[in-house]
């Protein structure tokens, strides 16, 4: 029997469906932090793009931000997973800008660039084993605006191993937290 228009199945048919759907709606999201946990984690993150903001406004290339905003946040809410370790979040960075100022150059500053730019730079850091997807809004970042890359290039090494100093140090003051990084290479 088929289902009509009004969205109505035999009941053997729903009883199919929604023991495949149900078991995927009905489970649960990992537990919270502590709030002391919480806002540890977001005080670190926060001062070391605080010292980013300052380091970039100094240098007059603040763009760089929003993706290590998100780096930080993996860096320090999900030290374990394989996005925050030092490889993937100083390589993917760099590996994307290469991506960035490649489509930059062979495309100009438009959004099909950018969109292109962050693509190949998520191929590269998969191929070479340093998956980090905010990495991927750095190229986007460069496509979009521009900077130059004898400033930004060693701005964005940089800031990417301070944030993963931060990480490491923080994680190291926090009694009873996962140590930061699980490998470094």
């Amino acid at each position: 029997m088929s289902s009509d228009l009004t969205g109505t199945l035999p009941a053997r048919e729903r009883s199919r469906m929604r023991a495949r759907i149900v078991p995927c709606l009905v489970g649960r999201a990992p537990a919270s932090a502590t709030p002391l946990a919480a806002l540890r984690s977001a005080g670190g993150a926060t001062a070391v793009l605080l010292a980013l903001a300052a380091i970039g406004a100094r240098v007059h290339e603040p763009v760089l931000i929003p993706p290590l905003a998100a780096s930080a946040a993996i860096i320090h809410n999900l030290p374990g997973l394989p996005l925050a370790q030092p490889r993937s979040v100083i390589a993917g960075h760099l590996l994307c800008s290469g991506a960035g100022y490649g489509a930059l150059a062979a495309l100009g500053s438009t959004a099909w660039a950018a969109a292109i730019a962050a693509g190949v730079g998520l191929a590269l850091t998969t191929i070479a084993r340093a998956p980090h997807s905010p990495a991927c809004a750095t190229a986007v970042v460069i496509v979009l605006r521009t900077p130059g890359p004898k400033v930004f290039v060693p701005l964005l090494a940089g800031s990417t191993v301070l944030l993963v100093l931060a990480g490491y140090a923080l994680s190291r003051t926090r009694s009873g937290s996962p140590r930061y990084p699980v490998y470094w290479w």
